[in-house]
């Protein structure tokens, strides 16, 4: 592999995923960029899991999806692999989907399907039982060799800089909807009820800790349904 050359893609990368707009079209760009600058690659995505449920975040190639939707609903699969034993391991290379799979059988059968000779992948983070992976796909059986997995590490890096990105704004704007969605009930509660603003509130927390449901659910219900929380 021409290391220089793809150091200097790497660069123009960095520079092009700076000029994105959004972290789904920084996510796109770097699936793209997958096929685009590892040999051999065919197609490469970006999956989450949360909360159980696996999330295509980003796709460049048919086969992607398919593979996310394999894994997520078998609950096996190399990227499930790598979340569960967090141990030192961050990266896995399967170099012949053709030959048995110990580990995940029915994955590695419904792979072949889909044309699957050979992934590779690099776990971006795990949290509990969330997790991002980096996942590129070769028709072609023992397509990712040691060179390749270090490209793949350089790719993972700004792609584990744009999730990041995603947790935090997620985040975020959770809050942002808690605070909004609190504050319209509390408007509702001191206009019905001749209320102060600390009242109002207090109101909706002892519901909240009477019945053990979450502060911004009773605060929803009152928005919604504009009736008495009690």
């Amino acid at each position: 592999m021409d290391w220089r050359a793809y150091a200097e893609q790497m660069a123009l990368l960095a520079r092009d995923l700076l000029a994105q707009d959004s972290v789904q079209a920084t996510l796109d760009k770097i699936a793209a960029a997958a096929v685009e600058l590892v040999d051999g690659c065919d197609a490469a995505g970006i999956l989450a899991v949360r909360k159980g449920r696996a999330v295509t975040l980003a796709a460049c190639g048919d086969m992607v999806r398919e593979s996310d939707r394999l894994q997520g609903e078998l609950g096996e699969g190399p990227c499930f692999d790598l979340a569960r034993h967090k141990g030192s391991e961050r990266a896995y290379p399967i170099a012949d989907l053709s030959q048995p799979q110990p580990g995940w059988e029915r994955f590695a059968a419904g792979a072949r399907e889909l044309g699957i000779g050979s992934m590779t992948g690099i776990l971006l983070y795990a949290d509990n039982e969330d997790f991002g992976a980096l996942n590129l796909y070769a028709h072609r059986p023992g397509t990712f060799g040691r060179d390749i997995e270090t490209a793949v590490w350089l790719l993972a890096s700004h792609a584990a800089v744009a999730l990041a990105d995603a947790r935090t704004i997620d985040q975020l704007e959770h809050a942002m909807d808690t605070r909004h969605a609190i504050g319209e009930a509390m408007g509702i509660l001191m206009e019905r009820h001749r209320l102060s603003e600390d009242d109002a509130f207090q109101v909706l927390r002892s519901i909240s800790q009477h019945h053990n449901i979450k502060l911004r659910d009773v605060a929803q219900r009152v928005r919604t349904e504009r009736t008495d929380p009690a």
